[in-house]
């Protein structure tokens, strides 16, 4: 899923990733294979639960054995953020490492809020802000955590209950290239089989300075079904960088449901 996420809501900077001297480029995470293939409509909401737009999440098969997953969320007035992450399958696990990752956004009035792309194996990480501006560029590590797309994927361990907490990061554009580490927890267990998993997320500046940040910092949030078994039910994030937080809800579903 797409992160749209205003960094001057997080009031802080993080350091850039120096490139490492190992030939071997990784997505250090192996997530799990989707549940539901095909496309998976999906609804974009404000925050007084309006509809406001539509959305999709399209998950296939490529020729050549990869996996790909494809969203986007929208406003009526024209914003929107589209996003994609392209997969390699890993055996005999059945697992998913990341290859490529790629997000872009338009405000409102059209205007381009800038394209990134996340290589993995080319262990690079570019920024194109605007037509006006350079394209920015950073090295990434021989094993990066960079997860700005598939976080639904990403959370399975967490809504399994296998960890009680998830580090990783996020590519952000925005103010210069760089990474941002996050970390992600359950913030509600269900009461009832019913009910939903919530998983919030949040930068993570160290222990102390992150609870305090965590006041400031936009409400970031993915709902799971734990009957279906685990599957997304919609999300919470800015709709576009610097944009209105949004909820982005899979058809079917209701957004009161899941934002309370």
């Amino acid at each position: 899923m797409p992160f749209p996420i205003s960094n001057a809501k997080l009031l802080l900077v993080a350091a850039i990733l120096a490139a490492g001297s190992s030939a071997r480029a990784e997505s250090a995470f192996e997530l799990s294979y989707p549940l539901d293939f095909g496309r998976i409509p999906a609804i974009t909401y404000d925050e007084r639960g309006e509809r406001i737009g539509e959305a999709r999440v399209v998950i296939e098969s490529l020729e050549d054995g990869q996996i790909r997953m494809a969203t986007q969320s929208a406003s009526r007035e024209g914003a929107r953020t589209e996003a994609s992450a392209w997969f390699a399958p890993v055996e005999p696990s059945h697992r998913l490492r990341l290859i490529r990752q790629e997000s872009s956004s338009l405000d409102p009035e059209g205007h381009s809020l800038g394209h990134l792309v996340v290589d993995h194996l080319a262990r690079q990480a570019t920024c194109k802000v605007s037509e006006s501006e350079d394209t920015q560029q950073i090295a990434l590590p021989p094993v990066d955590r960079i997860v700005n797309v598939p976080m639904n994927l990403l959370f399975m361990p967490l809504v399994r209950g296998e960890t009680r907490s998830l580090k990783f990061q996020l590519f952000l554009c925005r103010d210069g290239a760089r990474t941002m580490n996050f970390e992600a927890w359950v913030r509600r267990k269900p009461s009832k089989r019913s009910d939903p998993i919530e998983v919030r997320y949040a930068p993570d500046f160290g222990s102390v300075v992150s609870l305090m940040a965590r006041g400031f910092a936009p409400r970031l949030s993915f709902w799971f079904d734990p009957s279906e078994p685990h599957g997304w039910l919609g999300h919470r994030l800015p709709l576009y960088s610097g944009g209105p937080e949004v909820l982005v809800v899979r058809d079917g579903i209701s957004a009161g449901s899941l934002a309370n």
